[in-house]
């Protein structure tokens, strides 16, 4: 079985995951990144290579794609928290996904290019 990060390991690797876009999940012990990418083929480009790589640690993120965004959550379920495989996983999508700029306030709603668009015929 996998364990949770110690306090030691926290420490270490929690705050360059934070200066790169990542943030603590609210009464959970997972970390969340929301990327956006220029479209909806970037977007799955990326959930693809992720995919593959997800499956070489045969650890799945938890995640949700709306066009151009992809939400991803963090969190190892077999240690019900955090874990070495959570860091691992985030730092390699961190480099697959490139240039995607990154939501750094999980508390706004994030709007996908569809619906900007929507808004913009609409006013």
């Amino acid at each position: 079985m996998t364990e949770r990060l110690t306090e030691e390991e926290r420490q270490a690797a929690l705050p360059e995951l934070g200066a790169a876009g990542w943030q603590a999940v609210p009464e959970r012990d997972a970390i969340r990144k929301i990327w956006t990418f220029a479209n909806f083929s970037e977007a799955w480009g990326f959930m693809s290579r992720a995919a593959l790589a997800a499956e070489k640690l045969n650890h799945h993120p938890e995640w949700r794609n709306v066009y151009n965004v992809v939400d991803v959550t963090l969190t190892t379920h077999d240690c019900e928290g955090l874990s070495a495989l959570d860091i691992r996983l985030a730092r390699r999508m961190d480099k697959l996904a490139g240039a995607a700029s990154y939501a750094t306030d999980h508390g706004e709603p994030v709007a996908c290019l569809c619906q900007i668009h929507a808004r913009g015929r609409q006013g």
